[in-house]
């Protein structure tokens, strides 16, 4: 159930920082939730920060460019960023095992990371065996039942090379309980593995959330509003997405479509919900797992982003034959009745509605009578349009603002970038009341806005506290190369920066009141 305290403290004026869990520094070639991660939360502390939000934490595939936003299971946990330092402190590792590798600080290596990290949870696996601990992964899967599926899943994954799930054999794609139950015999060792990788991501995402929570940091998580159609989750909840009874493939897949950034849309390809059923078990089952969805997050996070809220109102629908989105339709989703039926069966929701782009008044009434907060991004609103909704003096209250996301230029990025016009950086340092024209601090005249506006929350990305270029952007949407891979070395987060953040949060009244105590003393 949501935490009633967060959901007050999205009301009141604070701030924070977003940086994925792989940017974390580190010696294994990418974050991980253990020391980095301990260390930017002291980090966020000593800058009067209320929020870390990251990007989504479950596994990736080297086949979608290790994208966060196309992984194999909606509720398990990356096993690249579980902390082998931690496995050591547990006696699952010797220090000879735990040995840094050579590799760039600055981009996540995910070959490398396969590599050591796999090593090292197979012999941690081996040590925790000896001990006879099955009971522990008993007693792991009863309270995370979706880890039988998810095991299962990555298990058949190897054993059929890889092939997606509506590739394999009809008993098994049509999961026959009986073939399923000799698989999961032949293979009793190798679901137990997996287990085991999950039982110490959520063992060790405990521990990280506790700390945060003694440090005053609440985690804001990301949450997809679509999974990938390769993925334990289609596997194992066939009933409730569009797919053809024959061959289990989507029928109709996700998108948006066309508009001014693209004249074909764009065509996602993820299953679509069966928002429109009128079988009441399938709508029952579809709803409930959304329940376990949402419940399993906020085990992990404090508050959720939703990505693409506006799905919910009405999801772009394109057929699934189709190379393009153009020939797509909008159709109802489940919008307020479905809202209403998951804070009946989990409580309040503390929710971010990611709802960037072309929004409609329906959207927004959604949202409104929701009471989420929206998002406005300052990188958007130097067009020359007064009534630009991303500009400053057009927010509410009940609003998240952002120098930039994961998906955009960063802030140096922007105003360095060729093809942004002239006349918008003109404006953007008018309405920071900047004479000069000098890029290297661009980054704080967005985050002098950010945190001047009226918005409840401000969060920044760690690049534009740094004043870092496009050479550091996490994403560039409609490319696969390079995407993913940007790290914070350990050398940048430091106490000079956490002092100055804090006196920006101080100054703008960002700091909410136990904070204000504190520094009162």
């Amino acid at each position: 159930m949501a935490d009633t305290n967060t959901i007050d403290i999205l009301t009141q004026r604070s701030s924070g920082v977003l940086l994925p869990i792989f940017s974390l520094p580190g010696p294994h070639a990418i974050g991980d939730i253990g020391k980095p991660a301990m260390h930017f939360i002291d980090f966020l502390h000593q800058a009067g920060q209320r929020y870390w939000q990251i990007l989504p934490s479950g596994p990736t595939e080297p086949a979608f460019a290790n994208s966060p936003y196309m992984s194999p299971s909606a509720f398990a946990g990356n096993p690249l960023f579980i902390s082998t330092d931690a496995l050591l402190a547990d006696g699952l590792l010797e220090n000879h095992d735990n040995e840094t590798i050579d590799t760039s600080e600055y981009i996540v290596d995910y070959p490398k990371a396969l590599q050591l990290k796999q090593s090292l949870l197979h012999k941690a696996w081996q040590r925790f065996i000896t001990n006879n601990r099955q009971d522990t992964l008993d007693d792991f899967s009863s309270r995370h039942p979706w880890v039988k599926d998810y095991s299962l899943f990555q298990v058949l994954k190897k054993r059929y090379a890889n092939a997606p799930w509506f590739q394999w054999p009809e008993t098994i794609k049509k999961r026959d309980p009986e073939t399923l139950g000799n698989i999961r015999r032949e293979y009793a060792s190798s679901l137990s593995y997996h287990i085991f990788e999950q039982y110490l991501f959520f063992r060790q995402w405990e521990k990280l959330r506790k700390y945060a929570r003694q440090r005053d940091v609440r985690l804001i998580g990301d949450l997809p509003i679509y999974v990938a159609a390769d993925s334990a989750d289609v596997w194992a909840n066939q009933t409730i997405f569009q797919l053809d009874p024959r061959t289990s493939q989507p029928t109709s897949v996700a998108g948006v479509p066309p508009d001014y950034f693209s004249d074909t849309g764009q065509h996602w390809g993820n299953p679509l919900y069966r928002w429109q059923t009128t079988n009441q078990k399938t709508k029952s089952t579809l709803w409930d797992w959304w329940a376990a969805r949402f419940r399993h997050n906020f085990l992990l996070t404090d508050v959720l982003r939703i990505d693409h809220f506006r799905g919910f109102e009405s999801y772009w629908s394109i057929p699934a034959e189709e190379e393009t989105a153009i020939n797509g339709k909008w159709i109802k989703g489940p919008g307020l009745p479905f809202f209403k039926d998951m804070e009946k069966k989990i409580g309040k929701l503390p929710i971010i509605a990611e709802d960037l782009g072309i929004i409609t008044p329906a959207v927004e009434k959604l949202r409104t009578d929701l009471g989420f907060p929206g998002m406005r991004i300052l990188m958007f609103a130097f067009d020359g349009d007064t009534d630009n909704t991303y500009l400053p003096q057009n927010y509410d209250n009940n609003t998240v603002v952002y120098t930039g996301t994961h998906d955009n230029d960063t802030a140096v990025g922007w105003y360095l970038n060729p093809t942004v016009p002239v006349e918008d950086k003109q404006r953007a340092k008018r309405y920071a009341n900047q004479s000069d024209m000098e890029a290297g601090v661009f980054h704080k005249d967005l985050l002098y806005m950010a945190h001047s506006s009226v918005a409840n929350v401000a969060i920044v990305p760690m690049q534009d506290l740094l004043g870092f270029g496009n050479d550091c952007r996490v994403n560039t949407p409609g490319t696969i190369e390079g995407n993913w891979q940007w790290r914070c070395a350990s050398r940048f987060i430091t106490q000079e920066l956490a002092d100055w953040l804090k006196e920006h949060t101080i100054t703008f009244g960002r700091m909410v009141a136990t904070e204000q105590k504190v520094e009162q003393t």
